[in-house]
This record gives C-alpha cells, structure tokens and sequence, in this order.
C-alpha cells in the first residue's frame, strides 16, 4: 500500500496554526485546570491534525446514534434518504402503514473515551448555545 506524503504537523507559529481549544476542540477555551501547582502557567499548545488518506473529506450525516460499551462510547453517523424521510409524515397522517425498519448507510464510527465524549458534550453545548443567541440576536434585530 503505498503511503501519501507526509505532511509537516508541527505548529511552526506562522499564524495559520489555530489554538488547540479552537482547532483541535478538546478543551473548553474557558476551562480551569483541576489542580494548578506553585508557578505554573496556563499555556496553550498548538495541535494541527494531518490528513490520512482522504479524512479530509465532509461525511455528510442525516442521523445519529450513540451505544455505550464499558470504556467505549461508539458515535454512528448515518445517511437516510431524505425523500424517504420526508414521506413518513404523509404516510403517518394518511392512516398508511409505516416501515417497520428503515435502511440507510452507515457513513463513518467514532470510538469514544468517556474523557472525550464529554468534551464533546460540553463542546456541542457551546455550539448550541452560541446558535440560540445568534438566532435570539437576529429575532431581536428583525423587532427592532
């Protein structure tokens, strides 16, 4: 198998290297160190992720499911029809009947530590939050 060139994933500082909070999305920008010894300092390190094979590419997911396992959690993106998605309301109303199962295809299965599942909860919590007060924001310019 023949490997793709390798890609330098050292940050060398050159300003297009984002901060790991921002970047690699496994820190709270706001999160406090649990315990901070005697002249420590609070600094942030640069993490660039390189591409393998074509992981750069967007997957494209119209649902998701989460199973636990013990010290695993398992994300499954999946891709449902959309056409598909978009009759079951009509059939539903019209009395018809529904499809005891649906098939879609499995797009890509993250393996999740407890520790990164909840930085992706908390992280996931700020995007939201983030919408809502964007949304709230534009809600309040369209009033004004």
């Amino acid at each position: 198998m023949a490997e793709a060139p390798k890609k330098d994933t050292q940050d060398k500082g050159n300003g297009d290297a984002k901060p790991a909070a921002k970047q690699a999305g496994t820190e709270n920008a706001n999160a406090k160190p649990a315990a901070k010894q005697a002249g420590a300092e609070n600094k942030q390190m640069g993490i660039r992720l390189a591409p393998v094979e074509n992981s750069d590419q967007p997957v494209v997911a119209n649902y998701c499911s989460v199973n636990v396992s013990p010290g695993m959690a398992f994300v499954d993106f999946g891709f449902l029809e959309p056409a598909m998605l978009a009759a079951l309301p009509r059939v539903a109303r019209s009395g018809g009947k529904l499809p005891e199962r649906l098939n879609g295809k499995l797009a890509v299965r993250v393996a999740l530590g407890y520790d990164a599942l909840a930085h992706l909860h908390q992280q996931l919590g700020q995007v939201l939050k983030g919408l809502s007060d964007a949304a709230r924001a534009a809600g309040a310019k369209k009033d004004a």
